[in-house]
């Protein structure tokens, strides 16, 4: 790229991080001592902020970058993720969303351990809650070092390697100092940009085919090199039965792993009432919905304008095709439109890896400091002592984070996303459930539903084509792959319910009843929520 881009839209990244450190410095200077207003901003938001915030916290990186670069190189099979992403609302909507906000304080943990003996059901929930979230933020890293190597021409590694520490620093900085409060306005500001921008682009995408959407999808498949193949199923995930499998595990993963994401349940605490977080559902869904809805115009707009070739030769796995894009509506390479167009895409692709990865790390942070520390380390643990906690846990969470981000840098972030989901959906949500819904479900249940998930997805996802066996692989000069499936949802969902029902049928303990008849009647009528 020239010095053009590269000097506008680091202004626009500048512009941005001096925006949202602004945001945070002055939400810092509030009290923010208390767990109350570090985890869940003093409960104030209305419906509609939240809403925003939600979806802001929910259009990430993958979303932006990695969904459209799936459907610009696979067409048809890459639209799976967004109705994935789209239906996965409906169940947040109907199953947890005002049950959440009326049973917990906090985190998920709150929620499941309100019947059980609270320690060992805290410590599993906890651990859950911080793999996902770190397999989460591994995504945002990945899409923050594709974007600065498209802008710096891949002249460096240590480039890309230094973009994904500044990241982690600035995300650890907003979460430390800012909490829930500047998190959360981080996130509107971001989600206003990221819909204006989606939004522009779409009307110029339209605009180059003179709004006719057929000539669009005909020009796309041609210029993709597989003809009709590219409108049909099966490019990506229908050359054989595990591909057809992988299919089928991803649609499970993405529809309900979102009900599972500790960062976006923790979003229900930050509003003052049970209907203010069903109508907080209710605005994320349309704003996402849209959302999505542009992505798959913008995703073929990349096949037509742009073209799958070179797209890939930018970046194998498709991230950079709406910083691409822009560029070619803009005017192309060296035209002064192309270059503002670019910048701006850059910058708000950058805006939402900031904003995404600040709320995940708030998330991971609170179940480490209120979940596992206040476990292990006394029953009553004072609150300012536990957000200190949160405070550095933001900090190890971050550090992890950039390690990993640096490790798996050459993956779709889509893809990634798509394994954080997976685990959410194998060992949180069993255990949530269950607790909601199930009368008889004890401690043990609790815990083998949390371990029965997390453990065979993370050992599946070990032993996949993900991370040894073929050319694209984390380590592809070895080979221990013995699963043949990239995403494990298909196997460790079920696990995760078959281990929580199991752990339940043979406990010696019994359900108390009475606390079942309270959480039951306070999760439906909000009696007694804090």
């Amino acid at each position: 790229m020239t010095g053009d881009h590269q000097m506008l839209a680091l202004l626009l990244f500048s512009g941005f991080v001096a925006v949202t450190l602004g945001i945070t410095t002055w939400v810092s200077r509030r009290r923010q001592g208390s767990a109350e207003e570090f985890y869940a901003g003093g409960r104030l938001f209305s419906p509609m902020e939240n809403g925003f915030a939600i979806a802001g916290d929910y259009m990430s990186a993958a979303s932006f970058l990695g969904v459209t670069g799936l459907i610009a190189l696979f067409g048809y099979d890459g639209l799976l993720y967004v109705v994935g992403f789209l239906v996965a609302w409906l169940v947040v909507l109907f199953l947890v969303a005002e049950l959440v906000r009326n049973c917990g304080r906090f985190t998920l943990a709150d929620v499941v351990a309100a019947r059980m003996s609270e320690r060992p059901v805290r410590i599993a929930a906890g651990t859950s809650s911080v793999t996902v979230s770190v397999l989460y933020l591994v995504a945002q890293m990945v899409g923050a070092g594709s974007l600065v190597a498209l802008l710096l021409g891949r002249t460096s590694g240590a480039a890309q390697a230094w973009t994904v520490i500044g990241v982690g620093a600035l995300m650890v900085i907003y979460v430390s100092l800012g909490g829930m409060r500047a998190t959360t306005w981080i996130q509107i500001v971001k989600a206003v940009l990221l819909l204006s921008g989606t939004v522009a682009l779409t009307v110029l995408v339209l605009v180059r085919f003179h709004g006719d959407f057929d000539r669009l999808l005909v020009t796309a498949a041609e210029r993709s090199g597989h003809g009709s193949a590219f409108l049909a199923p099966g490019l990506k995930y229908g050359g054989s039965w595990t591909a057809r499998l992988d299919f089928i595990s991803l649609g499970l993963a993405l529809v309900l792993g979102t009900a599972g994401l500790p960062h976006i349940l923790s979003r229900f605490y930050t509003v003052p009432t049970a209907r203010a977080a069903r109508r907080s559902a209710v605005w994320s869904i349309g704003l996402i919905g849209g959302f999505y809805l542009m992505t798959i115009v913008l995703g073929l707009g990349a096949a037509a304008v742009v073209g799958p070739d070179v797209v890939s030769r930018s970046n194998t796995a498709g991230n950079t095709a709406v910083p691409l894009l822009a560029l070619d509506l803009g005017g192309g390479a060296g035209s002064t439109g192309g270059t503002v167009l670019f910048a701006v895409v850059a910058a708000v692709a950058f805006a939402t890896i900031l904003a995404v990865v600040a709320g995940i790390t708030l998330a991971s942070s609170a179940a480490v400091a209120h979940d596992l520390y206040a476990s292990l380390r006394r029953r009553h643990v004072k609150a300012r002592s536990e957000v200190t906690v949160a405070r550095i846990a933001a900090v190890g969470i971050g550090v992890v984070a950039i390690a990993l981000g640096l490790l798996a840098r050459d993956l779709n972030v889509a893809f990634l996303v798509g394994l954080a989901f997976a685990v959410a959906a194998s060992a949180n949500l069993p255990a949530l459930l269950y607790s909601l819904f199930w009368r008889a479900f004890t401690t043990r249940g609790a815990v083998w539903a949390v371990y029965g998930g997390l453990i065979p997805s993370l050992g599946l996802v070990l032993l996949s084509p993900v991370v040894s066996g073929s050319p694209d692989s984390l380590f592809p000069d070895v080979d221990f792959q013995y699963f043949p499936l990239q995403n494990p949802g298909i196997v460790s969902i079920p696990l995760g319910f078959l281990a929580g029902w199991l752990g339940t049928v043979t406990s010696d303990e019994s359900a108390d009843e009475a606390k079942y008849a309270e959480t039951e009647v306070r999760s439906l009528t909000g009696a007694g929520a804090v």
